[in-house]
Protein backbone atom coordinates (compact mmCIF):
# COMPACT_ATOMS: atom_id res chain seq x y z
CA UNK A 1 0.00 0.00 0.00
CA UNK A 2 1.49 3.37 -0.94
CA UNK A 3 0.83 5.94 1.30
CA UNK A 4 1.27 9.62 0.94
CA UNK A 5 1.54 11.84 4.32
CA UNK A 6 1.03 15.21 4.28
CA UNK A 7 0.00 17.02 7.10
CA UNK A 8 0.51 20.49 8.55
CA UNK A 9 2.25 21.57 11.94
CA UNK A 10 0.03 20.32 14.75
CA UNK A 11 0.43 23.87 16.21
CA UNK A 12 2.29 24.46 19.92
CA UNK A 13 2.93 20.88 19.70
CA UNK A 14 3.94 19.14 16.56
CA UNK A 15 6.60 20.47 13.51
CA UNK A 16 4.50 19.25 10.28
CA UNK A 17 7.67 16.76 9.56
CA UNK A 18 7.21 15.82 13.56
CA UNK A 19 3.50 15.00 12.50
CA UNK A 20 4.47 13.32 9.29
CA UNK A 21 6.70 10.71 11.09
CA UNK A 22 4.99 10.32 13.96
CA UNK A 23 2.06 9.32 11.34
CA UNK A 24 4.51 7.40 8.92
CA UNK A 25 5.64 5.44 12.39
CA UNK A 26 2.00 4.51 13.59
CA UNK A 27 0.94 2.51 10.11
CA UNK A 28 4.09 0.85 9.74
CA UNK A 29 3.31 -0.85 13.21
CA UNK A 30 0.60 -2.10 11.41
CA UNK A 31 1.74 -2.47 8.06
CA UNK A 32 5.37 -2.97 8.10
CA UNK A 33 4.93 -2.96 3.74
CA UNK A 34 3.57 0.14 3.74
CA UNK A 35 5.22 2.40 1.21
CA UNK A 36 5.02 6.16 2.83
CA UNK A 37 6.06 8.83 1.40
CA UNK A 38 6.46 11.62 3.73
CA UNK A 39 5.23 15.13 2.77
CA UNK A 40 5.29 17.68 5.37
CA UNK A 41 3.79 20.95 4.55
CA UNK A 42 2.78 25.09 5.19
CA UNK A 43 0.60 27.41 4.04
CA UNK A 44 2.96 30.30 4.25
CA UNK A 45 3.08 30.54 8.62
CA UNK A 46 5.64 28.77 10.62
CA UNK A 47 7.57 25.93 8.83
CA UNK A 48 7.27 27.72 5.42
CA UNK A 49 10.98 27.88 4.74
CA UNK A 50 11.91 24.61 5.64
CA UNK A 51 9.17 22.76 3.98
CA UNK A 52 10.32 24.41 0.60
CA UNK A 53 13.98 23.70 1.15
CA UNK A 54 13.41 20.14 1.71
CA UNK A 55 10.80 19.92 -1.69
CA UNK A 56 13.09 22.37 -3.73
CA UNK A 57 16.75 22.51 -2.23
CA UNK A 58 18.39 25.71 -2.37
CA UNK A 59 20.21 27.88 0.00
CA UNK A 60 19.52 28.17 3.30
CA UNK A 61 20.92 31.74 3.93
CA UNK A 62 21.11 33.40 7.57
CA UNK A 63 20.45 36.51 9.04
CA UNK A 64 20.23 38.21 12.36
CA UNK A 65 17.22 40.41 12.04
CA UNK A 66 15.43 42.96 14.30
CA UNK A 67 12.25 40.78 16.56
CA UNK A 68 8.89 41.46 17.11
CA UNK A 69 9.99 43.83 20.23
CA UNK A 70 12.91 45.20 18.62
CA UNK A 71 15.29 42.34 20.06
CA UNK A 72 18.20 40.88 17.54
CA UNK A 73 16.62 37.29 16.16
CA UNK A 74 17.98 34.83 14.31
CA UNK A 75 16.12 34.12 10.70
CA UNK A 76 16.72 32.55 7.42
CA UNK A 77 15.62 32.41 3.86
CA UNK A 78 16.35 29.58 0.90
CA UNK A 79 17.36 31.61 -2.26
CA UNK A 80 15.75 28.96 -5.17
CA UNK A 81 17.79 30.66 -7.97
CA UNK A 82 16.50 33.99 -8.35
CA UNK A 83 13.93 33.52 -6.07
CA UNK A 84 13.68 34.05 -2.23
CA UNK A 85 11.39 32.21 0.14
CA UNK A 86 10.94 34.77 3.30
CA UNK A 87 9.06 32.98 6.64
CA UNK A 88 7.68 36.26 8.15
CA UNK A 89 6.88 34.57 11.59
CA UNK A 90 10.82 34.04 11.97
CA UNK A 91 11.22 37.54 12.11
CA UNK A 92 7.89 38.53 14.28
CA UNK A 93 6.00 35.11 14.58
CA UNK A 94 3.56 35.20 17.96
CA UNK A 95 6.15 32.59 19.07
CA UNK A 96 8.57 34.95 19.75
CA UNK A 97 6.77 37.20 22.16
CA UNK A 98 6.22 35.56 25.65
CA UNK A 99 2.93 35.18 26.81
CA UNK A 100 3.08 37.78 28.93
CA UNK A 101 4.29 40.04 26.62
CA UNK A 102 2.06 40.23 23.53
CA UNK A 103 0.48 43.06 23.01
CA UNK A 104 -0.22 43.93 18.80
CA UNK A 105 0.11 47.27 19.81
CA UNK A 106 3.73 47.38 20.14
CA UNK A 107 5.21 44.27 18.17
CA UNK A 108 6.43 45.07 14.81
CA UNK A 109 7.29 43.85 11.14
CA UNK A 110 10.69 45.99 11.06
CA UNK A 111 12.50 42.42 10.49
CA UNK A 112 10.67 41.01 7.39
CA UNK A 113 11.44 44.26 5.75
CA UNK A 114 15.08 43.58 6.56
CA UNK A 115 14.43 40.00 5.28
CA UNK A 116 13.25 41.02 1.78
CA UNK A 117 16.30 43.38 1.82
CA UNK A 118 19.05 41.14 2.73
CA UNK A 119 17.05 38.61 -0.26
CA UNK A 120 17.37 41.50 -2.67
CA UNK A 121 21.11 42.07 -1.90
CA UNK A 122 21.32 38.11 -2.66
CA UNK A 123 20.49 38.37 -6.33
CA UNK A 124 16.41 37.30 -6.26
CA UNK A 125 13.84 38.92 -8.40
CA UNK A 126 11.21 37.57 -6.94
CA UNK A 127 10.56 37.21 -3.03
CA UNK A 128 7.55 35.12 -1.81
CA UNK A 129 6.72 36.09 1.28
CA UNK A 130 5.10 33.11 3.62
CA UNK A 131 2.38 34.99 5.85
CA UNK A 132 0.88 33.49 8.93
CA UNK A 133 1.54 32.70 12.78
CA UNK A 134 2.28 36.82 13.28
CA UNK A 135 2.47 38.53 16.71
CA UNK A 136 2.20 42.25 15.04
CA UNK A 137 -1.01 44.13 13.95
CA UNK A 138 1.08 47.02 12.40
CA UNK A 139 -0.20 47.09 8.31
CA UNK A 140 3.54 46.12 7.44
CA UNK A 141 4.03 49.45 8.40
CA UNK A 142 7.74 48.33 10.40
CA UNK A 143 8.54 46.13 7.13
CA UNK A 144 7.87 49.25 5.24
CA UNK A 145 10.68 51.70 7.14
CA UNK A 146 12.92 49.12 6.90
CA UNK A 147 12.96 49.32 3.20
CA UNK A 148 13.40 52.75 3.83
CA UNK A 149 9.40 54.49 4.34
CA UNK A 150 9.15 57.70 6.43
CA UNK A 151 8.88 58.50 9.06
CA UNK A 152 10.72 55.48 10.04
CA UNK A 153 10.13 56.01 13.49
CA UNK A 154 6.54 56.05 13.86
CA UNK A 155 5.85 53.43 11.29
CA UNK A 156 8.06 51.10 13.14
CA UNK A 157 7.06 51.65 16.54
CA UNK A 158 4.00 49.11 15.84
CA UNK A 159 0.77 48.74 15.52
CA UNK A 160 -0.54 51.74 18.34
CA UNK A 161 2.28 54.01 16.98
CA UNK A 162 0.24 54.71 13.60
CA UNK A 163 -2.06 56.69 15.63
CA UNK A 164 0.33 59.56 15.82
CA UNK A 165 0.67 59.66 11.87
CA UNK A 166 -0.13 63.52 11.19
CA UNK A 167 1.86 63.14 7.65
CA UNK A 168 1.14 61.22 4.72
CA UNK A 169 3.67 58.12 4.27
CA UNK A 170 6.50 58.55 1.76
CA UNK A 171 7.15 55.27 0.21
CA UNK A 172 9.38 56.49 -2.40
CA UNK A 173 12.63 55.17 -0.70
CA UNK A 174 10.90 51.71 -0.11
CA UNK A 175 9.11 51.22 -3.47
CA UNK A 176 12.93 52.21 -4.74
CA UNK A 177 14.54 49.43 -2.91
CA UNK A 178 12.51 46.68 -4.22
CA UNK A 179 12.16 48.21 -7.71
CA UNK A 180 12.44 45.34 -10.50
CA UNK A 181 11.70 42.52 -7.79
CA UNK A 182 7.99 40.91 -7.52
CA UNK A 183 7.28 40.46 -4.16
CA UNK A 184 4.40 37.63 -3.52
CA UNK A 185 2.45 37.60 -0.27
CA UNK A 186 2.09 33.76 0.22
CA UNK A 187 -1.64 33.84 2.60
CA UNK A 188 -5.05 32.01 2.32
CA UNK A 189 -6.61 34.33 4.43
CA UNK A 190 -8.87 36.58 2.58
CA UNK A 191 -9.09 39.36 5.44
CA UNK A 192 -9.31 43.17 4.37
CA UNK A 193 -7.16 45.21 6.47
CA UNK A 194 -10.06 46.90 8.19
CA UNK A 195 -13.52 46.53 9.82
CA UNK A 196 -15.07 43.57 11.54
CA UNK A 197 -13.48 40.98 9.36
CA UNK A 198 -10.43 43.11 9.02
CA UNK A 199 -6.75 42.45 10.69
CA UNK A 200 -8.08 43.89 13.63
CA UNK A 201 -11.17 42.46 14.69
CA UNK A 202 -10.16 39.10 13.09
CA UNK A 203 -6.86 38.24 14.22
CA UNK A 204 -5.81 41.02 17.22
CA UNK A 205 -7.79 38.69 20.32
CA UNK A 206 -5.69 35.48 19.15
CA UNK A 207 -2.49 38.24 19.51
CA UNK A 208 -3.48 39.24 23.15
CA UNK A 209 -5.74 42.59 22.41
CA UNK A 210 -8.96 42.71 24.52
CA UNK A 211 -11.95 44.56 22.66
CA UNK A 212 -11.11 48.06 23.78
CA UNK A 213 -7.58 47.68 21.67
CA UNK A 214 -8.99 45.89 18.81
CA UNK A 215 -10.96 49.05 18.02
CA UNK A 216 -8.05 51.03 18.88
CA UNK A 217 -6.21 49.07 16.56
CA UNK A 218 -8.50 49.12 13.71
CA UNK A 219 -8.65 53.38 14.08
CA UNK A 220 -5.01 53.21 13.68
CA UNK A 221 -4.81 51.28 10.47
CA UNK A 222 -7.51 53.21 9.00
CA UNK A 223 -5.01 56.50 10.38
CA UNK A 224 -2.40 54.64 8.49
CA UNK A 225 -4.18 53.60 5.13
CA UNK A 226 -5.26 57.30 4.71
CA UNK A 227 -1.27 58.34 5.26
CA UNK A 228 -0.25 55.84 2.75
CA UNK A 229 -2.95 54.95 0.13
CA UNK A 230 -5.84 57.94 -0.07
CA UNK A 231 -7.72 56.29 -2.91
CA UNK A 232 -8.42 53.09 -0.58
CA UNK A 233 -8.08 50.81 -3.13
CA UNK A 234 -5.39 47.81 -1.78
CA UNK A 235 -6.98 48.15 1.84
CA UNK A 236 -10.29 46.52 0.75
CA UNK A 237 -8.07 44.03 -0.96
CA UNK A 238 -8.80 40.38 -0.07
CA UNK A 239 -5.56 39.16 2.09
CA UNK A 240 -4.69 42.55 2.69
CA UNK A 241 -5.29 41.87 6.12
CA UNK A 242 -3.64 38.96 6.58
CA UNK A 243 -0.36 39.02 8.96
CA UNK A 244 -1.87 42.07 10.74
CA UNK A 245 -2.05 43.57 7.60
CA UNK A 246 1.26 42.76 6.11
CA UNK A 247 -0.88 41.76 3.09
CA UNK A 248 -1.57 45.66 2.92
CA UNK A 249 2.40 46.45 3.24
CA UNK A 250 3.31 44.21 0.34
CA UNK A 251 0.39 45.58 -1.59
CA UNK A 252 2.08 49.40 -1.24
CA UNK A 253 5.28 48.14 -2.81
CA UNK A 254 3.41 46.99 -5.75
CA UNK A 255 3.18 43.24 -4.54
CA UNK A 256 0.37 40.49 -4.91
CA UNK A 257 -1.33 38.19 -2.87
CA UNK A 258 -1.33 34.42 -4.00
CA UNK A 259 -2.69 31.24 -2.19
CA UNK A 260 0.38 29.96 -0.02
CA UNK A 261 -1.86 26.43 0.17
CA UNK A 262 -1.08 25.88 -3.70
CA UNK A 263 2.10 27.33 -3.88
CA UNK A 264 3.47 25.03 -1.84
CA UNK A 265 1.30 22.13 -2.87
CA UNK A 266 2.38 22.98 -6.54
CA UNK A 267 6.31 23.31 -5.08
CA UNK A 268 6.64 19.58 -3.37
CA UNK A 269 4.43 17.68 -6.31
CA UNK A 270 1.37 16.53 -4.30
CA UNK A 271 -0.50 16.61 -7.37
CA UNK A 272 1.59 13.94 -8.62
CA UNK A 273 2.33 11.48 -5.80
CA UNK A 274 -1.43 11.58 -5.49
CA UNK A 275 -1.91 10.56 -8.24
CA UNK A 276 -0.29 7.19 -7.68
CA UNK A 277 -0.96 6.13 -4.21
CA UNK A 278 -3.76 4.58 -2.14
CA UNK A 279 -4.85 6.49 0.41
CA UNK A 280 -3.54 10.16 1.15
CA UNK A 281 -3.31 11.34 4.91
CA UNK A 282 -3.35 14.68 6.10
CA UNK A 283 -3.52 16.71 9.41
CA UNK A 284 -3.41 19.97 12.08
CA UNK A 285 -3.91 20.94 15.31
CA UNK A 286 -7.65 21.86 14.70
CA UNK A 287 -9.87 20.48 12.06
CA UNK A 288 -12.98 23.23 11.79
CA UNK A 289 -14.99 25.55 10.00
CA UNK A 290 -11.70 27.30 8.86
CA UNK A 291 -10.12 24.20 7.49
CA UNK A 292 -13.07 24.12 5.05
CA UNK A 293 -11.80 27.67 3.61
CA UNK A 294 -8.64 27.07 1.64
CA UNK A 295 -6.54 25.81 4.16
CA UNK A 296 -3.67 22.89 3.71
CA UNK A 297 -5.88 19.82 4.86
CA UNK A 298 -8.39 20.68 2.13
CA UNK A 299 -6.38 21.34 -0.62
CA UNK A 300 -4.81 18.11 0.06
CA UNK A 301 -7.77 16.52 -0.05
CA UNK A 302 -8.84 18.49 -3.08
CA UNK A 303 -6.20 17.60 -4.48
CA UNK A 304 -6.18 13.40 -3.42
CA UNK A 305 -10.15 13.72 -4.86
CA UNK A 306 -9.02 14.70 -8.36
CA UNK A 307 -7.69 11.63 -8.47
CA UNK A 308 -9.98 9.25 -6.87
CA UNK A 309 -7.96 8.92 -3.90
CA UNK A 310 -9.39 8.55 -0.52
CA UNK A 311 -8.17 11.22 2.12
CA UNK A 312 -8.23 11.07 5.74
CA UNK A 313 -7.25 13.76 8.45
CA UNK A 314 -5.96 13.03 11.63
CA UNK A 315 -6.08 16.30 13.69
CA UNK A 316 -5.86 17.06 17.21
CA UNK A 317 -9.53 17.61 17.53
CA UNK A 318 -12.16 17.35 14.84
CA UNK A 319 -14.92 20.40 15.19
CA UNK A 320 -16.95 19.58 11.50
CA UNK A 321 -19.43 16.69 10.51
CA UNK A 322 -19.15 13.68 8.38
CA UNK A 323 -21.08 15.57 6.05
CA UNK A 324 -19.17 18.45 6.08
CA UNK A 325 -15.78 16.95 5.81
CA UNK A 326 -17.10 14.68 2.75
CA UNK A 327 -18.18 17.65 0.85
CA UNK A 328 -14.79 18.98 1.45
CA UNK A 329 -12.93 15.72 -0.17
CA UNK A 330 -12.06 13.92 3.05
CA UNK A 331 -12.90 10.54 3.62
CA UNK A 332 -12.53 10.35 7.29
CA UNK A 333 -11.56 12.65 10.08
CA UNK A 334 -10.08 11.00 13.29
CA UNK A 335 -9.44 13.42 16.68
CA UNK A 336 -6.27 12.93 18.47
CA UNK A 337 -8.28 14.30 21.63
CA UNK A 338 -11.27 11.77 21.43
CA UNK A 339 -8.29 8.96 20.94
CA UNK A 340 -6.42 9.81 23.75
CA UNK A 341 -8.87 11.16 26.51
CA UNK A 342 -8.25 14.11 26.99
CA UNK A 343 -7.14 17.41 25.71
CA UNK A 344 -4.28 17.67 28.17
CA UNK A 345 -3.22 14.10 27.03
CA UNK A 346 -3.20 15.31 23.30
CA UNK A 347 -1.01 18.28 24.14
CA UNK A 348 1.49 16.41 26.71
CA UNK A 349 1.94 13.38 24.46
CA UNK A 350 1.26 14.62 21.40
CA UNK A 351 3.83 12.51 18.96
CA UNK A 352 3.19 9.15 21.16
CA UNK A 353 -0.36 9.77 20.99
CA UNK A 354 -0.66 10.49 17.29
CA UNK A 355 1.57 7.17 16.64
CA UNK A 356 -1.35 5.49 17.77
CA UNK A 357 -3.99 6.99 16.47
CA UNK A 358 -2.68 6.17 13.04
CA UNK A 359 -2.06 2.73 14.36
CA UNK A 360 -5.82 2.28 14.58
CA UNK A 361 -6.70 3.73 11.51
CA UNK A 362 -4.14 1.87 9.72
CA UNK A 363 -5.89 -1.53 11.53
CA UNK A 364 -9.11 -0.36 10.57
CA UNK A 365 -8.11 0.71 6.96
CA UNK A 366 -6.62 -2.76 6.22
CA UNK A 367 -9.92 -4.75 6.70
Amino acid sequence: MRIVIAPDKFAGTLTALEAAEAVAEGWRSVDPAAECTLLPLSDGGPGFVEVLHTALGGTLVPAEVTGPLGEPVAARFLLVDRTAYVESAQACGLHRVPPDRRDPGATSTHGVGELIARAVDHGARTVVVGMGGSSTNDGGAGMLAALGAAPAGTLRGGGAALADLDAPVDLAAARERVRGVRLVAATDVDNPLLGEHGASAVFGPQKGADAEQVRFLDAALARFAEAADPDGRLRRVPGSGAAGGLGYGLLLLGGTVESGVSLVLDAVGLDELAASADVVVTGEGSFDSQSLRGKLPHGVARTAARHGVPCLVLAGRVAVDGAEAAAAGVTAAHSLVESAGSVQAAVERSGPELRALAARVASDWKR
